[in-house]
C-alpha cells in the first residue's frame, strides 16, 4: 500500500530522525511513504486573515497536486504540517468564495476531497493497533512514556478532528500497543511556548519547563512528541531551563516513530537517537531496550 507523503521542510533538516523512523517504520508494517515529486513549504502557521488568500495558496497547491497524482490521502509526520494542511482543505471545502479565489491563483481545480491524515491515523485506522502488536519484536515494557500532544495536533477542534482535544488518547493507544507505560500528566496539551521562543524566550522557558518538570514529577522516563518545534522547545533547550531551574532533571525527548521503530526491530542507525539533545540511550539500555 502506498500514501502520499508530505515530509515538510523540518524533517529534511532538524527533524531528520522523525522522517527517517517514519519511514522506515512504514515498510516493516506493510505500507511506503511515497514522497510528493513536487511540494513546497506549508508556511509552518495558519493564517487567521479571512482575507489573506495568498497564505493558504502554498497548502492548496500540494493538495490539488496530490488529487492529481491519484491520491485519496495525505500522510504527514509533522503536527505543524498537519494544523496548516488540515485546516486549509477545511477551509476549501467550506468556503466557496475562497477555494474559488486559490483555485485561480494555483490554476487548479481543488474542491477539497483528498483526506489529510496524520501518521497515527494511518497506525490506528488503516494499520490498526493490534496488528502492530503482532509485528513488534521489542516489546517497550517497563518504559514509562509521558505523552505530550501539544496544541497543533488537536486543536482547533472543528477543523482538526483527531481526537478529543481535552481528553485525548490516541497516543497514549499507540503507546499501550509497543509495550509501553503511558504517563498522565496535566501539561500534556498544553502549549510549549512555540513561536515565543523568538519573541518572548521567558514565556517560553516557562511553558516549556511546566512540561517537561511535570512530566518529571509524574516518574516518566522519556517523553514523547510528534511536534519538531515542540521536541526543540522540550529537549534542545534543557540547558537553559536547567540553569534557571538548577532542580530540573533531565529527561529524554523522542518522537514516537522512533520508539515505534524500536519496537519494530529497526537499526538503532536509523532511530538516530544521538539527534536527541538530551540522550535517550542510558535510560534505554537500562531497560534492556537497546
Amino acid at each position: 500500500m502506498d500514501l502520499a507523503y508530505f515530509p515538510g521542510c523540518t524533517l529534511y533538516t532538524k527533524a531528520k530522525h522523525l522522517d527517517h523512523a517514519g519511514r522506515e517504520s512504514a515498510k516493516k508494517l506493510g505500507f511506503e511513504l511515497k514522497e510528493l515529486d513536487k511540494w513546497t513549504c506549508c508556511g509552518a502557521s495558519f493564517p487567521l486573515v479571512n482575507d489573506y488568500h495568498m497564505g493558504l495558496s502554498s497548502c492548496s497547491r500540494v493538495l490539488a497536486d496530490t488529487q492529481l497524482a491519484n491520491y485519496d490521502k495525505l500522510v504527514t509526520l509533522c503536527s505543524v504540517c498537519f494544523n496548516v494542511l488540515k485546516r486549509t482543505n477545511y477551509v476549501i471545502k467550506t468556503d466557496e468564495e475562497r477555494r474559488y479565489k486559490l483555485n485561480q491563483f494555483t490554476e487548479r481545480d481543488y474542491d477539497g476531497n483528498v483526506d489529510v491524515v496524520h501518521y497515527l491515523e494511518i497506525l490506528k485506522n488503516i494499520v490498526g493497533f493490534e496488528t502492530i502488536r503482532e509485528k513488534i519484536t521489542k516489546p517497550l515494557k517497563d518504559l514509562k512514556v509521558a505523552t505530550y500532544y501539544g496544541c497543533l495536533l488537536l486543536r482547533p477542534h472543528k477543523e482538526i478532528q483527531l481526537d478529543n482535544p481535552e481528553n485525548p488518547s490516541i497516543f497514549e493507544d499507540f503507546l499501550k500497543t509497543l509495550g509501553c507505560e503511558p504517563v498522565y500528566f496535566p501539561y500534556r496539551n498544553e502549549c510549549c511556548g512555540a513561536f515565543q521562543v523568538m519573541n518572548n524566550p521567558d514565556t517560553a522557558n516557562r511553558c516549556s519547563y511546566e512540561i517537561v518538570n511535570s512530566a518529571e514529577k509524574n516518574n516518566a522516563d522519556i517523553i514523547v512528541t510528534s511536534c519538531p518545534l515542540c521536541q526543540f522547545n522540550l529537549d534542545d533547550r534543557q540547558n537553559i531551563l536547567s540553569s534557571i531551574h538548577p532542580e530540573l532533571k533531565k529527561i529524554p525527548v523522542v518522537y514516537f516513530t522512533q520508539l515505534l521503530g524500536l519496537a519494530l526491530g529497526l537499526d538503532p542507525k536509523v532511530l538516530e537517537f544521538e539527534r536527541n539533545f538530551v540522550d535517550p540511550t542510558p535510560i534505554l539500555k537500562e531497560k534492556g531496550l537497546l
